[in-house]
């Protein structure tokens, strides 16, 4: 008798996890395969501790979705409808699936946590149209780092059995579709949504942000109507613009000239001045803040925008990714700054987690996108902030606008007390992966516990581990340090404005600072085939200009070392 296996007309492409998450080509996305995956992991949750984020068999287990179309319906050649095998792998997996609708990926986990229940987000993110993906949490928040490979086993474990079934018995056609595909979602249950609002609307009970003037680009954002709400139910005078009814890939780590183009369009053809642009990615985990500067338009990253959100709620420990601008190395958080960790928002969630267990109290973290992380709960003004461990916009949005209206002056003011540094990310989409890894493989070194290496003037080197712990260096490995440096050199030269290469760290792909400050950093997207760079100088045109020659098109940096590998 034919199994599943047999009569299937497509080749399976396994989903695989991303920074956070599992994302995929829609074309490959079939329910099949996100039935397989979230049938296995509902599996693995009920299999855990509830002191470690387990469930309980037939407990409520929540879900939600951003606007991609892929989400919630069929697209091209039956794919798509992720939410459909979402719902039905909850129900067959012993759970209660209940249906928070299209909301925010912050506002689901939220909810879930305060009911301490685990979750499900079908979004594809911030990445462009052709993907999608979903993002499960455990009872106690995010999935880490460490669950990956359990989860992996137990996707396998499902995938044979599933496939191994007579044809005539599966619940899947030859194309990994439900034969009787479910009617239609769940009842849209509403408190997922009012309960996110209601948090800020708490917590900065009693304060205004009366006499700001702000435009909310919407776009296809999953959070549009609602950034529109909160803030004007805190008092600003919101003037919503660029609504899409297609789905637009905002990448808010990497804005460039032509969205900054694009907003201010938007801005004329208001006919009105705003004090600043607010917006978030596509399922609304990430922040992003543009505001009049003089006569042009200056975007904030994340990483510079973290900072003023941590100063503003007065925390004792900031956990970042070593991606982030260097600011906070030279200023007041420096103090309260613990190690580095890997860029992905589980690492920044495992460096909090230490933070709090060494005694910290006031536990945040940030990512570079501006996604911003509480690990423990903050009091303000008798209002209590209780601690949502996954990337939110909302939050730092609101305490950085809250910043600048309290002490009376403009953003760009109030981002003008930072120490003088800038930075900006950009990224060449299209790159293959494989590639991206040879490039990283190409430029580091073979000693892999050595983190960071520091160049001497007498042409020796130091290398530290994780924990700033010396490693020793033989001749071997001194001449490959050497050889590394020479050809990263050769690229990023100083025709091109770069100084020698003072330090190479490897926390997350190849980070290169130079003796006079400028740092350049390149990795591969977890999440997409993207290869990355970021850049920080002392001035934002010079972190403009390392971004800029990065992705040049066809001989930037990034192209240069493609074509060395």
């Amino acid at each position: 008798m034919a199994s599943l296996r047999d009569r299937l007309a497509y080749q399976p492409q396994p989903l695989k996890f991303g920074t956070s998450g599992r994302r995929g080509e829609v074309i490959h996305l079939t329910q099949l395969e996100i039935y397989t995956n979230v049938l296995a992991e509902i599996q693995y949750l009920l299999s855990l501790p509830l002191s470690e984020g387990g469930i309980r068999a037939g407990d409520d287990f929540y879900y939600a979705y951003d606007l991609r179309p892929s989400s919630t319906q069929y697209v091209e050649n039956g794919r798509g409808a992720l939410c459909q095998a979402v719902q039905q792998a909850v129900q067959d997996g012993g759970m209660n699936p209940k249906n928070l609708g299209a909301i925010p990926t912050p506002a689901l986990t939220y909810y879930a946590l305060k009911h301490g229940k685990g979750s499900i987000m079908v979004t594809g993110s911030h990445i462009p149209f052709d993907r999608n993906g979903y993002k499960l949490n455990t009872s106690k928040g995010e999935l880490l780092k460490r669950n990956e490979a359990p989860i992996n086993q137990a996707v396998e474990r499902v995938r044979e059995q599933l496939l191994s079934q007579p044809f005539a018995e599966s619940i899947f056609n030859e194309q990994g579709v439900f034969r009787n595909p479910p009617q239609s979602l769940l009842p849209v249950l509403p408190e997922g949504r009012s309960s996110y609002i209601q948090r800020y609307l708490d917590f900065f009970q009693g304060e205004t942000l009366q006499g700001m003037k702000l435009l909310a680009y919407q776009h296809s954002a999953v959070g549009r109507d609602l950034l529109v709400e909160v803030f004007e139910q805190l008092g600003a005078e919101v003037t919503p613009a660029g609504r899409s009814d297609t789905f637009v890939p905002i990448d808010t780590e990497a804005i460039d000239q032509a969205q900054l183009d694009t907003l201010e369009k938007l801005c004329h053809g208001t006919g009105k001045k705003f004090d600043a642009i607010i917006s978030t990615d596509g399922d609304s985990d990430r922040p992003l803040l543009v505001a009049p500067d003089g006569d042009k338009l200056r975007f904030f990253g994340g990483d510079l925008l973290g900072m003023i959100v941590a100063q503003f709620l007065g925390v004792d420990a900031a956990v970042v990714p070593i991606s982030s601008n260097d600011a906070i190395d030279r200023g007041p958080l420096a103090e309260v700054t613990e190690p580095k960790t890997k860029i992905g928002s589980p690492y920044v969630i495992e460096g909090m987690q230490r933070a709090a267990l060494k005694g910290r109290n006031r536990v945040c973290g940030w990512e570079a996108n501006g996604g911003f992380l509480t690990g423990s709960d903050i009091d303000r003004n008798g209002r209590l902030l209780t601690a949502l461990p996954t990337r939110d916009a909302i939050l730092p949005l609101l305490c950085t606008l809250f910043a600048a209206k309290q002490r009376q002056i403009t953003l760009p003011e109030l981002f003008a007390t930072l120490p003088n540094r800038f930075s900006r990310a950009a990224l060449i989409r299209n790159f293959p992966r494989p590639t991206s890894m040879k490039i990283i493989q190409r430029f580091s070194p073979s000693q892999s516990l050595a983190q960071e290496v520091s160049y001497n003037s007498d042409g020796t080197a130091v290398a530290h581990d994780a924990d700033r712990a010396a490693v020793d260096i033989t001749d071997g490995d001194l001449k490959q340090l050497d050889q590394i440096r020479r050809e990263l050199q050769a690229v990023f030269a100083s025709t091109s404005g770069f100084s020698p290469i003072a330090r190479l760290n490897y926390t997350d792909g190849v980070r290169i600072i130079f003796a006079n400050g400028d740092v350049a950093h390149f990795r591969p997207s977890g999440n997409a085939d993207e290869l990355r760079i970021y850049a920080v100088a002392d001035s934002q045109e010079r972190a403009d200009a390392i971004a800029e020659q990065g992705v040049a098109e066809p001989a930037g940096l990034l192209r240069s070392l493609e074509r060395l590998v």
